[in-house]
């Protein structure tokens, strides 16, 4: 019996402590970009981060893997940081989706509506 009111406790991490490690994982993440980064490539993730947050957080994710294996030697300008985006965006390219409108249809519709009137 005792052992059940024990265990219930102790099943994993609470609240706190998980908002804890991720916000120390943030923290290390942003560390990890400010020293693979230059400054106007930074800009140009922030941006990224605001039109398009998925994006981002696949680029980021992707760049901290790279500085851990060591693939990043230096600072990266923004032209190559333009490179990188430019050969992340032509690996994941989405099927485009095309909207099939059928002009017959619409044009009966509406002149149906003008001849109630």
């Amino acid at each position: 019996m005792q052992n059940r009111g024990g265990g219930g406790n102790s099943a994993g991490p609470s609240d706190a402590e998980r908002k804890q490690a991720v916000e120390q994982q943030e923290k290390m993440k942003d560390t990890i970009l400010s020293q693979v980064l230059a400054q106007d490539a930074m800009a140009r993730l922030s941006t990224l981060r605001a039109a398009k947050p998925e994006r981002a957080a696949q680029v980021e994710g992707m760049l901290v893997n790279m500085a851990r294996s060591g693939r990043i030697s230096s600072k990266m300008n923004d032209e190559q940081f333009r490179g990188l985006l430019d050969q992340i965006s032509g690996q994941t390219q989405k099927k485009t989706t095309t909207v099939k409108f059928d002009r017959r249809r619409a044009a009966l519709d509406s002149d149906d509506e003008e001849d109630e009137d």
